[in-house]
């Protein structure tokens, strides 16, 4: 019996069989959401690369009105609307809890039978709806990838300027120096190699106007951000800046390789969608970097608290946020549909590949912009508004 407690108290059911039951495991929960999660993305690479003979026998989604090239990416978005109902179901049901006596903590943490049974209605039910109300889920997924792209540029902001902040406590100051200088250094080399290798594979020949463009517009604002950080009003030092700098050469990377095969100017080999190892392992680490981002960001609510008062935490609070973590999930369901249909809702990407087309590409050179703009505005913000505190 006690093997049978274990069991239940660990996956957080409610004890019906009587025995002593001392509550969910709120923090196994979370892996149990990631899980679920990572079975809806793997369900949606099977349902646009291998199920369009049996997506076809649906007549409510056969050719989608007349575009037979989006069988494929109507399923993965009708994969993700479920996955959205889900996780947005779950927000509205514990957004706001607090305390561990709230019965919305164990709803949370436990019930898994009821909550699997509706995580797998909503996979399917999906199916059954008119491509009309599909077509414009997906139009609002867009702004809902958006949305999720947003809250993952403000958790990489906060989480750069929590690295310095920590390295230049008392406590770790003299100890970090050298470290600080170190990551600094490594990271602004970095960048430069990725600026110099982008130039080389990316823009062979002076007719590659839009590379040079995006390549040449990275390394200025990489030279403002730096320049901005070591301002004797501003101050922020090197790390922020440069991490950053890494992170927006990294964005503006993954921009290029975006683009679709046509492009001329993109000389690395990329996705072909002929299943070979470069495209495998290209595809499994897209996948995974998915599944992370959302996960990682859903646990980082501090970003986006007004209450800097963290040294009041009781032993009856909750250890993070419930109702901000599903509603990332909510968010990063809509965003991983974009990625599987490359931002476009009426055409099926190649198999084994993930984010790959021109509005693809675009949307990460915005987000590159934002990320650059919001950290510029982050140290500049203070002296626009003096009487308000951005730190």
């Amino acid at each position: 019996m006690n093997n049978v407690d274990t069991l239940i108290n660990t996956l957080g059911y409610p004890n019906y069989f009587g025995a002593t039951c001392v509550g969910p495991n709120r923090m196994v929960a979370r892996y149990i959401y990631g899980i679920l999660f990572l079975f809806t993305n793997i369900l949606a690479w099977m349902v646009r690369d291998y199920s369009h003979k049996a997506l076809s026998s649906f007549s409510n989604l056969s050719n989608c009105g007349g575009e037979a090239n989006c069988i494929g990416s109507e399923g993965v978005l009708r994969l993700s609307l479920g996955c959205f109902v889900f996780f947005f179901t779950m927000y509205l049901t514990t957004v706001g809890t607090s305390r561990k006596e709230d019965p919305r903590d164990a709803w949370h943490a436990g019930w898994w039978p009821i909550k699997s049974a509706m995580w797998i209605v909503l996979v399917v039910v999906p199916f059954l709806i008119p491509s009309a109300f599909i077509q414009l889920y997906g139009e609002i997924a867009r702004f809902g990838a958006g949305i999720f792209l947003v809250i993952q540029l403000l958790s990489i902001v906060n989480f750069v300027y929590y690295w310095n902040e920590d390295w230049l406590s008392e406590k770790k100051e003299r100890n970090c120096r050298l470290p600080m200088m170190a990551v600094s250094a490594t990271a602004y080399l970095l960048s430069l190699v990725g600026i110099v290798l982008m130039f080389v594979w990316f823009a062979p020949h002076v007719t590659c106007g839009l590379n040079i463009f995006f390549i040449t517009w990275t390394l200025i604002l990489i030279i403002g951000m730096t320049a901005i950080s070591l301002h004797s009003k501003v101050n922020a030092g090197l790390l922020t800046s440069g991490l950053m700098a890494l992170y927006i050469v990294f964005l503006c990377w993954s921009a290029i390789m975006s683009e679709p095969l046509s492009a001329t100017c993109n000389t690395r080999p990329r996705q072909t969608g002929r299943g070979d190892w470069l495209t495998v392992i290209s595809f499994l680490i897209a996948f995974s970097a998915i599944v992370f981002a959302t996960f990682t960001t859903g646990l980082d609510s501090a970003s986006f608290s007004f209450s800097k008062d963290e040294e009041n935490v009781t032993d009856d609070q909750v250890p993070y946020s419930y109702g901000f973590f599903h509603f990332v999930f909510a968010m990063g369901s809509m965003y991983f549909a974009m990625l599987f249909v490359g931002w476009n809702l009426h055409q099926t990407m190649q198999r084994w590949s993930i984010d790959v087309g021109w509005s693809s590409t675009w949307v990460k050179i915005v987000n590159e912009w934002l990320a650059a703009g919001l950290y510029i505005w982050t140290m500049i913000g203070p002296f626009v508004f003096k009487n308000r505190d951005f730190t």
